[in-house]
């Protein structure tokens, strides 16, 4: 389980839950509830960091709270 801050927020516009993971460019779910946008966003944390992997490039080393509100 990796520890990287997941920002929830309602989009009118979408008409769902949007997840962002701010440490991780582009890492983004979402959900027609919170808990899915949540859940959607442990998957694809997990995907973006294979992904990362497999590219040979850096994963960001989780900074904790509020560093890039």
């Amino acid at each position: 389980m990796y520890k990287y801050e997941v920002i929830i927020y309602w989009s009118a516009e979408d008409n769902a839950y949007i997840a962002e993971v701010p440490e991780l460019p582009g890492c983004m779910a979402d959900g027609i509830t919170y808990e899915e946008a949540l859940k959607n966003a442990r998957i694809i944390i997990d995907e973006w960091i294979e992904t990362a992997k497999e590219l040979g490039r850096e994963i960001p080393v989780p900074k904790g709270k509020l560093t890039y509100a």
